[in-house]
């Protein structure tokens, strides 16, 4: 048995619907400007090639969580995403092999210090502060592949308490879910545990101390928390 020099911490991990058992996260990568409107939005071309950041393992935050509004920022935003749970890993995964390796589906979001994500682009510096702080990954329960297939269609959705705030569909992404695993197994090894936040679609926007967002994807779930 490994001796460590203090107590790892615990596995991160969500929900999964109808079960006791938890889903294990390893990494979280996320797809940056996936769907058209939101690239234009953000001032981008459509169809850029796919470009990834990552988030810690230990972002994640459950479906009803009331978190603190996060520090160093004035400017935080929700971006409603498709979440991917990889069950089966492997490396230069085929676009038509690729839907042989996904466990199950979730609905999230991204939250984002948008300030300084802009500070970060001006200075042509990493993301990470921006995307990858405490409980910037909230993530609503998994629905196994083996009850809801792979959902190709469906409305994805954001409300701040009530509000309409993004309205699209999982089909509009520019790169589908086959070729996003596809891309990234070429860059990296994937493995079980692992989790891709598949984009967000345009209307991003802040969420203030004491607000609700949800985002709801049709035939997935729904994600909700409440910022302190």
């Amino acid at each position: 048995m490994t001796e460590f020099v203090f107590p790892p911490a615990a596995v991160p991990s969500i929900a999964v619907a109808g079960q006791s058992a938890r889903f294990p996260v390893r990494r979280i990568f996320c797809v940056g400007r996936n769907y058209a409107e939101h690239a234009r939005e953000m001032g981008n071309d459509d169809r850029d090639p796919p470009f990834f950041f990552t988030k810690p393992a230990d972002a994640v935050v459950d479906d009803g969580a009331h978190i603190p509004y996060p520090p160093a920022t004035s400017d935080l935003h929700h971006e409603a995403e498709l979440i991917v749970a990889i069950g089966i890993g492997g490396a230069n995964i085929t676009v038509a092999d690729a839907l042989a390796h996904i466990w199950g589906y979730a609905a999230g979001n991204d939250l984002t210090r948008r300030d300084l994500q802009a500070e970060a682009k001006a200075a042509r510096r990493p993301w990470d502060m921006a995307k990858g702080f405490d409980a910037s990954a909230v993530i609503g329960a998994l629905r196994p592949v083996d009850q809801i297939g792979h959902p190709a269609a469906g409305a994805i959705t954001c409300t701040i308490d009530g509000a309409p705030r993004q309205a699209g569909d999982i089909a509009d992404m520019i790169w589908s879910v086959p070729e996003v695993i596809s891309y990234l197994s070429a860059l990296v090894t994937l493995a079980p545990g692992d989790l891709i936040m598949t984009g967000t679609p345009a209307g991003v926007g802040p969420i203030k101390p004491g607000e609700t967002c949800r985002v709801e994807i049709e035939g997935v779930g729904s994600a909700e928390v409440r910022i302190g």
